[in-house]
Formats: structure tokens, sequence, C-alpha cells
């Protein structure tokens, strides 16, 4: 993209889930918390996770208990939630039996993110009117990738229904792209990318395989930030006026580093996490900072 020589706002989210101190500036602990409404149970144990990360998320996997934990969200000030959790075998999240405490959320000020999974017109209808802010979903782009790393028995026009639908029924819907999801190989993402531009979205995130350890892909390299850059260049080709950000699951280190600054170079709306070099990076080259305490989904 062309420089501009005007003040462009780069959003620097830094949500509950870690700390972050940047030396000017450090994050709440309890400002936006993620619940898991199947607690640490997924039925289809990806290779790339094997529930380690519902792992960090409070545990809400009954009515009775989502509201307990939604209680003590409100009393500790929280102002917003991402409603969680593992998947069943047809790849969704199991929502239906949490959609009254969902709206009940969302009644008492919360923003209310909801990561559904592949979805059903059903559960899409019932967030509509629970009056959720954002659906977050991963868009699989290639096959093979859904069979051997998802251990799901569909293919990637399901991925493409569930975009439809959220579409359709008219919710907010922020496909995550995650490079590298094939092993540590690049295979899929530019394929989702097109799939999420046919199909529209209010914005995208781009994360990166971390390979985390007790899970089946522990030992796999390192998504490189040059694929990284690939993908974040090809989806402001493809996507020129859809906000973008780089989400949350990068790896740490050089590698990180340059990650971001790919994300500077090719115009993102917001970053999650990122280091104050990049965010010196992004001063230099125009940018005004602003944070907040948010998923990176959300840009104000």
């Amino acid at each position: 993209m062309s420089r501009q020589n005007f003040l462009r706002t780069l959003v620097v989210s830094a949500p509950s889930q870690k700390h972050y101190d940047t030396g000017i500036y450090q994050n709440q602990r309890k400002t936006f918390m993620t619940l898991s409404v199947t607690g640490q149970h997924c039925a289809l144990m990806c290779e790339h996770c094997g529930t380690k990360v519902l792992e960090t998320m409070a545990v809400a996997n009954s009515p009775a208990r989502f509201q307990a934990v939604a209680d003590n969200l409100l009393l500790q000030g929280a102002e917003g939630v991402l409603v969680s959790g593992g998947c069943l075998d047809d790849g969704s999240v199991p929502l239906e039996r949490f959609v009254d405490d969902i709206a009940r959320l969302k009644s008492q000020g919360l923003t209310v993110l909801v990561h559904t999974g592949l979805v059903k017109r059903s559960v899409a209808r019932a967030l509509k009117e629970a009056g959720v802010d954002q659906i977050l979903l991963d868009i699989i782009g290639d096959d093979e990738t859904i069979s051997q790393v998802y251990h799901l028995d569909k293919t990637t026009e399901a991925y493409r229904e569930s975009l439809a639908i959220l579409r359709e029924e008219g919710l907010s819907a922020i496909p995550h792209v995650i490079v590298g999801l094939h092993f540590g190989q690049l295979r899929g993402e530019f394929h989702a990318l097109e799939m999420i531009r046919d199909e529209g979205c209010q914005q995208l995130v781009i994360v990166a395989l971390m390979p985390l350890p007790g899970t089946n892909m522990a030992t796999v390299p390192l998504t490189s930030g040059e694929d990284v850059g690939r993908v974040l260049a090809s989806a402001r080709i493809m996507m020129p006026h859809t906000p973008i950000s780089l989400g949350c699951a990068k790896p740490a280190g050089a590698t990180k580093k340059q990650m971001e600054y790919y994300a500077v170079d090719v115009g993102v709306q917001s970053i999650a996490y990122p280091l104050p070099d990049t965010i010196r990076y992004a001063e230099e080259q125009g940018y005004d900072i602003r944070y907040h305490e948010k998923c990176c989904s959300l840009l104000a």
C-alpha cells in the first residue's frame, strides 16, 4: 500500500487472557475474558490444539455454571466476554442451551463475542436474537487439512456455507485464517481468503500456527514471517476495504517481530499483543496508536 501523509489508527489489542506490559501501557486482567461451554472437552481433538487452548478458558459447561462465572465477571467489572468451547464431532460448538445466558450478558451491557465453529442456521438465528456483537470462526481452505488436522468429515464448502448463513442471518462474521495450519505448511490459506472475499465479512483476522507443547504439532516448524506476510498482503489485495487484524496466535521472538512489521506494512487495523518495537515502527510509519483490552476483532 502507498504511504499516506496523515495519521492512521492502529489498535493495540490486549485482552485479559494474558499479561501485557509495554512499559507505557499495561492491561487489566479481568476486563475481557473467555468462557468454554464444554470445559476442557472437545470431540475433535485437533492436531494443533488437543484441548490445550481450552485449558486457558473459564469453565462454563452448564447453564448454572455459566451464570455463576458470568456473575463473577460482572462483579469484577468485566467489559466483554468471548463465549467459546470445544467442538462436537460435526465441527460445531454446542451453544443451544446457553443462548438465554448469552442474551442475559448482552442485557447487562457486556460486549459478547461467540465462537461457533461450523454454524447451524437455527443457532445463528438464536444468536442474532440474543444480540451478540460478533461471531468468530476459523475458515479452512483445504479438504485434507480439515480431515488430517481437524479430524472432521467435512469439506471446504461447509465453511463457505457457515459464512453464508451468518451473512444471511444478519450477524457480524469475523473469519479467522490460520497460516501454517497444515503441519506448518501453506496449504489452503489463499482458497480460504477467496471464500471469505466471495461471501463477505465485516473484518478478517489472520493468525499463525503456534506449535503447543503436549499437542501432536508440538515439533512442527514455526510458520515463517514471510508466509504470514504473503497471506496478509494477499488478503489486503483481495479485500482492500475490509479491516484486517493480526491476531494473538503467533510465535514469539524474531518471527513474531517480522510478522508484525509485515502487518504494519500492509496496513492492518489492529494487532494483538504487539512487541514494543512494532509499536515504535508503526508510529514511524504514521500510525496513531490506540490501546484497548478487547479481542482484536473489536476496533472500537
